[in-house]
């Protein structure tokens, strides 16, 4: 016996040296020998049961550890760790009994009561879960794991401050803890200490953490803080780890499309099939890549999804106009229109500006968009007055744009003896000949990509500027969320935006008497500033091609009176297409040339004017091209032909500048009364009419009067060295004087309050 009992306990010893070593399936092999006979026979069976729970084999190691516990019930250890198998087979009720058993047996049992508190967790009775791990830690304040769980169960309770302290607590007692780096991130997070929380995620990643959710967190604070390469990059790590995991596909793919990387953006996008959000991205993307028949397709199965979707249905809208399917569109706009009367989050402000001639409308639109975007609260900076007035241009558009084409003068006209004048960039715009050119006018250019919004906030801050002008508003790629942050003391909404932007960080709004009359104050929350002649500057340096292109070389008839339109497409709505019809049915021969929106636009409008008794070949389509070739066709038109309610702005006074009349239609809004504008600051008010029959019926008298015409023509020919809409230096002296006058106000304590810069 003697001898067999030293046998016996040489085979435990040398089982579990086999088991220290991590050569576990030796170590059952000896243990199994053992288990259930001898002085070692229940240490046999209970360690053939850890082992067998190690190597993830749950059904035999449950098996092993209760008989275990059948042949020992007084031994706490077995019960916890049979315990622990039922948790891994998710029999959580059975596990629970098991570490109350143990803990009976040995109250004090620092595991048993983490493990209870990790089962009670996973029941949903956080209360008792965190109790337990309060029990465990009075006896093991330094329990790293019980900790952690303490901290993820306090942030699921909405006290992230708590969970911090927990997380900080368990990294103390064991640095090298990546999961609880994790949590300490998303704890941060929820704090709003975005730097905070990237580290500490990677430092986690520096420890080996794998996990799909943490690069997924940490990927939106880099998206959040506008670092797109880096937080594709963290996307592109979670669904590595994860495939299947649709909202960091539906990230990954707005990363890509901050990047102007559309068509990988729709891939991306693609991984997310049954997402409204992705439905929704793609929309924007297939808008950006000009695939406007696809985008309205995309947004329709975003709605079909989920049918509350935030501004889909305005979406969806604008880009059956950006085509001129107008199938439904009475309904369609009906429904837009009444959601946005009740305050719904139906559409963005930009699309309701071409649906409706409706201030009132524009601004709830605005109001509803700004309340979810950019809430004004931000208090201004304290500046200290300097020699000259800091002024800032904010804007995504410094390149080859309309909003560049009307300013790039402007900024150099400015008084230097006056004025320091800042351009702050955004929206990675390419560096093209107008870029530089802006780049070398501006006393200096300031690149906010990369930048969050308070990030920009704080640079513009550092200057520190006097006044900040924004020059996008509500359009593509705006950031008014650094005009929420308060760039500077005075802030003014100008030139990019036709209407209100709804949001008290804005003090004044640009405008003269016909696009902002004293009337139309209640329709906007800025104070209205109202410039002499025209909101609109100029460039007098705007090329126009030497050389006319024939007639045939842009698919014109040889004879005929050629009616224009070369503004975008959405801007066109039925009611205008009718009068224009019209118009070519009464006037022999004459041709409508418009601006060629891709294959599905044509097609549209082609079958619209056959519908209305027209044959589509009357209607010709140009092609884009570069400005001055663009302004040098214009001599082919004979009258511009203008939409309502959303007028050509950049295209009006490229048309006027290039010696061809724009006939246009007074509207009720900013954005419907910017021809009119133009047309008198340039000497042609009587091309203004202020009903849609007298708009009809001057196009079809100055058709058949080409003496007339000719007369307008002359006149707007001289005009260009004369007029006011032309003259960018008057026009910098009056815009100078309304930002000292609002400066002049804000410095004496005074609010934003409307006035009107007098005529120089």
């Amino acid at each position: 016996m003697a001898a067999a009992g030293r046998a016996d306990q040489a085979g435990f010893d040398a089982a579990l040296a086999l088991h220290r070593q991590g050569r576990l399936a030796e170590a059952a092999k000896l243990y199994r020998r053992l288990a259930g006979r001898g002085p070692h026979g229940f240490d046999a069976q209970h360690m053939l049961g850890v082992v067998l729970l190690q190597q993830g084999a749950l059904a035999p190691a449950a098996a092993a550890l209760e008989q275990a516990v059948a042949l020992n019930p007084r031994v706490a250890a077995a019960h916890n760790n049979l315990g622990t198998c039922r948790q891994r087979q998710g029999r959580l009720a059975e596990a629970l009994a098991c570490h109350q058993a143990a803990l009976a047996r040995e109250p004090g049992y620092v595991e048993a009561l983490y493990n209870q508190g990790v089962v009670l967790g996973r029941l949903g009775r956080g209360a008792e879960a965190l109790a337990s791990y309060d029990a465990c830690l009075a006896l093991a304040p330094g329990h790293a794991r019980a900790l952690n769980n303490k901290g993820i169960l306090l942030r699921a309770q909405g006290e992230p401050a708590a969970a911090l302290a927990a997380f900080d607590a368990a990294l103390a007692a064991r640095p090298d803890f990546a999961e609880a780096l994790a949590n300490r991130g998303n704890a941060l997070r929820d704090l709003g200490r975005a730097a905070e929380a990237l580290a500490s995620y990677e430092q986690g990643f520096a420890l080996g953490l794998q996990s799909a959710d943490s690069w997924f967190h940490h990927g939106n604070l880099l998206a959040a803080a506008r670092r797109q390469a880096q937080a594709l990059a963290s996307y592109d790590q979670a669904l590595a780890l994860q495939p299947d995991f649709a909202a960091a596909a539906v990230n990954r793919g707005i990363a890509l499309a901050a990047l102007g990387r559309h068509a990988a953006a729709l891939a991306s996008y693609e991984l997310a099939a049954d997402s409204a959000e992705a439905a929704y991205n793609a929309g924007l993307s297939l808008r950006a890549l000009k695939r406007e028949a696809e985008a309205a397709a995309a947004f329709d199965r975003a709605l079909a999804l989920r049918p509350g979707l935030p501004w889909a249905p305005g979406a969806a809208l604008l880009s059956r106009l950006a085509v001129c399917d107008w199938a439904g569109l009475d309904a369609r706009r009906d429904a837009l229109l009444a959601g946005v009367a009740a305050g719904e989050p139906v559409a963005d402000p930009f699309p309701l500006l071409g649906l409706v001639d409706a201030p009132g409308l524009h601004r709830q639109a605005a109001a509803s968009y700004a309340a979810r975007h950019c809430p004004a609260g931000a208090a201004p900076p304290v500046v200290v007055p300097g020699e000259r007035i800091r002024l800032g241009y904010f804007s995504a558009d410094f390149h080859d744009h309309a909003t560049a084409f009307l300013l790039a003068e402007v900024i150099e006209r400015h008084d230097r003896g006056r004025f320091e004048v800042l351009g702050f960039s955004f929206g990675g715009a390419p560096e093209d000949a107008m870029r530089r050119r802006l780049r070398a006018a501006f006393d200096g250019f300031i690149e906010l990509d990369g930048l969050d919004d308070a990030g920009a906030v704080a640079r513009a801050r550092q200057v520190p500027l006097d006044i900040a002008v924004d020059l996008k508003g509500y359009t593509r790629d705006a950031r008014p969320g650094i005009f929420a942050g308060r760039a500077a003391p005075v802030q003014v909404a100008w030139l990019g935006y036709p209407g209100t932007m709804a949001t008290g960080c804005m003090d004044y709004l640009l405008g003269d008497a016909v696009v902002t009359p004293t009337e139309a104050q209640p329709h906007y929350q800025e104070a209205l500033v109202r410039l002499p002649h025209s909101y609109q500057p100029n460039d007098r340096q705007r090329a126009v091609a030497p050389e006319v292109p024939g007639r045939a070389d842009c698919g014109l008839p040889a004879e005929g009176f050629v009616f224009c339109c070369l503004n975008n497409s959405w801007k066109i709505l039925p009611e205008q297409f009718d009068a224009w019809m019209r118009l070519l049915r009464e006037v022999p021969g004459s041709v409508l040339w418009l601006i060629d929106e891709g294959e599905a636009t044509r097609a549209n409008l082609r079958r619209h004017a056959e519908a209305r008794g027209v044959a589509a070949a009357r209607l010709v389509f140009a092609p884009r091209m570069a400005l001055p070739q663009h302004l040098a066709r214009h001599a082919l038109a004979d009258l511009f032909l203008d939409t309502l309610p959303y007028n050509a702005h950049t295209t009006a006074s490229d048309a006027l500048w290039a010696g061809l009349p724009v006939l246009t239609q007074l509207g009720q809004g900013f954005a419907g009364r910017v021809a009119a504008s133009l047309l008198r600051a340039v000497g042609l008010a009587e091309l203004v009419t202020e009903s849609a029959e007298a708009y009809a019926a001057l196009a079809l008298a100055l058709a058949r009067d080409p003496t007339r015409l000719a007369a307008l023509r002359a006149r707007l020919a001289a005009a260009r060295g004369t007029a006011p809409l032309f003259d960018t230096d008057g026009f910098t002296r009056a815009l100078e004087a309304a930002f000292t006058t609002m400066l002049r106000r804000q410095r004496a304590g005074l609010p934003p309050a409307p006035f009107d810069v007098a005529v120089g």
